[in-house]
């Protein structure tokens, strides 16, 4: 098997769900992989169907990325010339509710979340600018916008990716390289069981099948998006919402603070 004229794109938390229909769509489209996750029965499992069905170079790279040193073997890894995509998926979420998480459950989600997620989209953007092309695509979630919805500490990691997502994409755009933040309402994945809950217990027409979700998603990437929103069915609300947000710019950093916090309170 040859090299991939599209170059190889490594895939965290590939060995089911999301991370996984990204490695068989992109194999399809003729990219060669390299597979991340903890399980290597998974991972081995998925690549050698790849491999049958496709044909193209299938490479394993079994990691917790909780832990810091797997996280810099995948940033090695992505520092090598042929990688030209870098799908940051793995991420897990908590059992209980905001209040009720313990220092460890709280520790143990930023590990994987925020600080893992952090410096492979960093280690990515920083190697894609540097060659003049590339992609990242950060999994974040539609609770990164709504945030009331479900337990905190997930939803302020997706948040967190979301922003991260726009500020890489604000320094690498002009250097060829795409940055998309997708994010994903209730998906049908192995992620619900794992947390103890019930993906079921939504209303049906809250859940999409993973494969919808990905498809989905790789339109957006497509079209150039840098934010995509697979459920939402009105793009204006989007839309509005962005401009809300960047009418702020400049007005939210003054010497004197605004006229209604000068206004004595009365008692």
């Amino acid at each position: 098997m040859s090299a991939s004229t599209l170059g190889t794109a490594i895939i965290t938390g590939a060995s089911t769900g999301i991370g996984a229909t990204y490695a068989d769509r992109l194999a399809r489209r003729g990219h060669d992989l390299v597979l991340v996750a903890r399980n290597a029965e998974r991972l081995a499992a998925l690549a050698e169907r790849l491999r049958v069905e496709t044909g193209r170079t299938i490479e394993l790279l079994v990691a917790d990325l909780g832990q810091s040193a797997d996280v810099a073997r995948v940033e090695a890894r992505l520092a090598e010339g042929d990688v030209t995509m870098l799908v940051n998926n793995a991420g897990m979420s908590l059992h209980n509710d905001t209040l009720d998480n313990t220092p460890e459950d709280i520790e143990t989600i930023i590990a994987l979340n925020i600080t893992a997620a952090g410096r492979l989209a960093i280690a990515a953007g920083r190697a894609f600018a540097a060659r003049g092309n590339g992609a990242i695509v950060n999994t974040a979630s539609i609770l990164g916008v709504d945030y009331e919805l479900y337990e905190g500490i997930y939803a302020g990691s997706k948040a967190f990716l979301l922003a991260l997502s726009g500020n890489i994409a604000q320094r690498v755009r002009d250097n060829g390289v795409r940055v998309q933040a997708v994010l994903p309402g209730a998906t049908r994945t192995e992620i619900w069981e794992r947390a103890g809950k019930d993906v079921d217990s939504f209303p049906a027409d809250w859940v999409m099948d993973v494969n919808d979700l990905v498809d989905a998603a790789l339109v957006g990437l497509d079209r150039g998006e840098e934010v995509t929103i697979p459920p939402l069915a009105d793009e204006a609300l989007w839309i509005t919402y962005e401009e809300a947000r960047l009418a702020m710019k400049g007005q939210l950093s003054r010497r004197e603070p605004a006229a209604r916090y000068r206004e004595a309170v009365v008692a």
